[in-house]
């Protein structure tokens, strides 16, 4: 892991080097998700079956390219007891706590009879990606498709990779207890491309949403204005701030929670206090060889990790807010009263015994979050992302009257006479 002092004159250019590579899509990523884009949009299943049989080794048209809810309750049966558990309370605590961003149309009139407002109504289709394979993720079908159902979306098509066309069953049991109908086994940036222009099997959608790989991620972005899309998310970053009543083993026990997602996966560490980081970079290196995916834990270290001591905490938070990190915990004393000082967070954790990953699966606010410092501009997924507002106006003849001859002054000023006059035959 990079160690890097505020002291050093030369220490934000060594941080801006470290976040660039975080956000940098290779050449070959693009070229590809473009590619393969392309080909799915002319050629539909014929392209999607393809890629599907190069790069999870079965073929839809064979093995059939979905699983219905009868399957998935089959799953859910094969699912020990406690984790279906654990499932179904996690689904109610998400449930909760989205239930809260719940809107309202809303109507008014001003002093002048004209009636305003907004109309919110949920998107008609949406389609969700599921990461799926060796490492399914059965969190992210409950925090995906809970806000959606929340929200009122008519239409959730689910799809998920399937190597050999086999689904995790914890994965299917987590679809089954959200509600979901049918999960289509296909993944990467063509089933991106297969939900933003449909194909023979799977119907178009008007947003996209949910986390992937890089390819994944990119193709979102591609599509960007032919579909909705959440955010940008790349690879899982952490930044704790910890002072030095901070336990060095939760710390680093916390870092390594996100290196072992992938090998671009990003943790940092932001302190004032130099006896702890030190203790935090020892503990990395012991704790990270006895951990079963060690390899992805190193490289992502390595590559993406980062200890920065700052001067005091001021400047520690300074750091956090430049960084616009996914994840960040605050493993600092009273740390709700420094709530104020955090401009730019997707998530963020309040003391000591408040780790990242109890927001992975249990807490209930959405783990779906802005990556890459996009949490400078962005939220995390909610079920506001599953409405759109859509403005109400409406003049009776004497608001007209009364309100048309400054919009006609407006339009005029703005060199567009039949505004003008459009405003003026009701005036007249």
């Amino acid at each position: 892991m990079e160690v890097i002092t505020t002291e050093d004159k030369s220490w934000q250019e060594r941080l801006n080097t470290l976040l660039e590579r975080i956000r940098q899509i290779p050449q070959e990523v693009d070229e590809t998700v473009r590619e393969i884009i392309q080909a799915v949009k002319d050629q539909g299943d014929a392209a999607l079956f393809s890629y599907t049989k190069r790069f999870d080794g079965f073929d839809p048209a064979v093995k059939g390219i979905s699983v219905n809810r009868e399957d998935m309750a089959e799953a859910l049966s094969r699912v020990d007891d406690d984790i279906t558990k654990a499932l179904r309370q996690a689904a109610e605590r998400i449930e909760k706590f989205h239930l809260h961003q719940k809107e309202d149309s809303w109507i008014t009139a001003d002093e002048n009879g004209v009636i305003l407002g907004q109309k919110v109504t949920p998107i008609d289709r949406v389609g969700i990606y599921i990461p799926g394979g060796k490492n399914a993720f059965p969190s992210t079908v409950l925090m995906n498709v809970i806000p959606a159902k929340i929200a009122g979306v008519s239409e959730i098509t689910v799809v998920s990779p399937s190597p050999a066309g086999e689904i995790n069953d914890t994965l299917l049991a987590a679809a089954y207890i959200a509600g979901v109908e049918r999960i289509f086994r296909v993944g990467g940036a063509q089933a991106i491309a297969a939900l933003a222009y449909g194909t023979q099997s799977i119907p178009r959608v008007d947003k996209v949403v949910g986390p992937g790989n890089i390819y994944v991620a990119h193709a979102k972005r591609v599509l960007m204005g032919t579909i909705g899309i959440d955010s940008f998310a790349g690879p899982s970053e952490i930044l704790v701030i910890a002072d030095e009543n901070a336990d060095a083993h939760m710390v680093a026990s916390d870092l390594l929670s996100q290196a072992e997602h992938d090998p671009m996966a990003s943790s940092m560490l932001v302190t004032p206090c130099g006896p702890l980081a030190k203790a935090v970079v020892e503990l990395l290196g012991i704790e990270k060889e006895r951990l079963p995916r060690k390899d992805v834990v190193t490289e992502s270290l390595r590559n993406h990790g980062a200890c920065i001591i700052t001067r005091d905490l001021d400047e520690a938070f300074m750091v956090a807010n430049c960084v616009a990190p996914e994840h960040l915990e605050l493993m600092v004393q009273d740390a709700y009263e420094y709530l104020g000082k955090v401009r730019n967070a997707g998530a963020i954790f309040l003391g000591y015994y408040s780790p990242e990953a109890m927001g992975d699966y249990i807490a209930g606010p959405n783990h779906t979050l802005p990556t890459g410092s996009t949490s400078r501009f962005s939220s995390p997924l909610g079920v506001y992302d599953f409405v759109k507002r859509s403005s109400l106006i409406g003049f009776s003849r004497d608001a007209a009257k009364t309100i048309g001859p400054l919009a006609a002054k407006i339009a005029r000023a703005e060199n567009l006479e039949a505004h003008a006059r459009s405003v003026e035959t009701r005036i007249k």
